[in-house]
């Protein structure tokens, strides 16, 4: 997660060719299938743009070819997206869910969900208040650092651990983390990841498994246990309110 504590959203990352690349490629995820005009007509962005993003995104095997269309590369098979909700449908359930929870916490919240092996926000709201977390929707990051990735890496299949700590040092220490993380449906992140930031995250759950991760982040000054205590109720409502409206049965 990459983090901005002195600016407001607005000002932060603005529309970059990664993010631009990024959106086909989160696109490709959530349609399992996709034409290329396609892609354009739903991002509103030239066809030979998309036809650019795509010659990368195939030579680096994330997508391959399917026909007239394009489709996940195999080497993201193995490790794919999980269950089948698309991003369309988790910003659209926890839109108004994010803003009640910046308004109880007053912290920025997000929504992330896991590409392969990455943690992707896919929206946030962020704090009202000057000194604030950004972390703006498209921005991705590995899935063992911070209280997002450890949550969306503790329900993932095993050979997604595998995969998503093949080359991390120390990779047993982690897996009993997050074995502690699975138990407890949440983590937490008081700024060994990124200093200044304190962070919170529990699972979105659905019978087939972990759709994303809903998360809260403030700067570490206004981030004591009282708010740590009252924010992971908070999350824990906010989950299965998201939870519910997607068909899950809510957390017991």
């Amino acid at each position: 997660m990459t983090t901005a504590l002195d600016r407001p959203p607005e000002e932060a990352t603005e529309d970059t060719s990664f993010a631009r690349g990024l959106r086909v490629f989160l696109t490709i995820a959530d349609r399992g299938e996709i034409r290329a005009d396609e892609l354009s007509t739903l991002l509103d962005t030239p066809l030979s743009t998309i036809y650019r993003y795509l010659r990368t995104l195939t030579e680096f095997g994330f997508v391959e070819r399917q026909g007239s269309g394009y489709r996940l590369g195999s080497r993201l098979h193995v490790i794919g997206a999980g269950p089948a909700v698309s991003a369309e449908e988790l910003i659209r359930a926890a839109e108004p869910v994010l803003g009640n929870l910046t308004e109880v916490t007053g912290e920025t919240a997000f929504i992330s969900r896991r590409i392969g092996v990455a943690a992707v926000c896919l929206a946030q709201v962020a704090s009202p208040q000057a000194l604030r977390v950004v972390l703006e929707p498209g921005q991705a990051g590995p899935l063992h650092i911070g209280a997002v990735g450890e949550v969306l890496l503790a329900f993932a299949p095993e050979e997604v651990q595998d995969a998503a700590l093949a080359d991390v040092p120390g990779g047993s220490a982690v897996h009993q983390a997050l074995a502690r993380v699975a138990s407890e449906a949440l983590a937490t992140d008081t700024g060994d990841t990124f200093i200044g930031v304190t962070t919170v995250a529990v699972p979105i759950m659905r019978a087939d498994g972990i759709v994303a991760a809903i998360c809260v982040a403030a700067p570490g000054e206004r981030a004591g246990r009282r708010w740590q205590a009252r924010t992971r109720g908070a999350l824990r409502r906010a989950a299965s309110e998201i939870e519910a409206s997607l068909g899950s049965p809510p957390h017991e």
